[in-house]
């Protein structure tokens, strides 16, 4: 992935985002997901935590699922 990159897809749940990239690899495409947190820091500058607390568990279980789903239903035919 960079930053050039634009993602094959973004789903959220709660403040949680799961950030759906399609890449090339020696055997094919595939996509990857990304699971992040994005909160605006003191300068309001948007970053994304990569940590998840306890209550953001439900959340991330919800999301990743629906990437897993987003993911299945767009599988690269080979």
């Amino acid at each position: 992935m960079s930053a050039t990159n634009k993602p094959a897809n973004t789903l959220r749940c709660d403040n949680l985002k799961a950030t759906i990239w399609q890449n090339v690899s020696e055997k094919g495409p595939f996509f990857s997901t990304t699971l992040s947190r994005p909160f605006k820091d003191h300068t309001s500058t948007w970053r994304h935590a990569l940590f998840f607390g306890l209550y953001d568990l439900k959340a991330l279980m919800n999301v990743a699922l629906e990437a897993k789903e987003w993911i299945s239903a767009h599988v690269l035919k080979r």
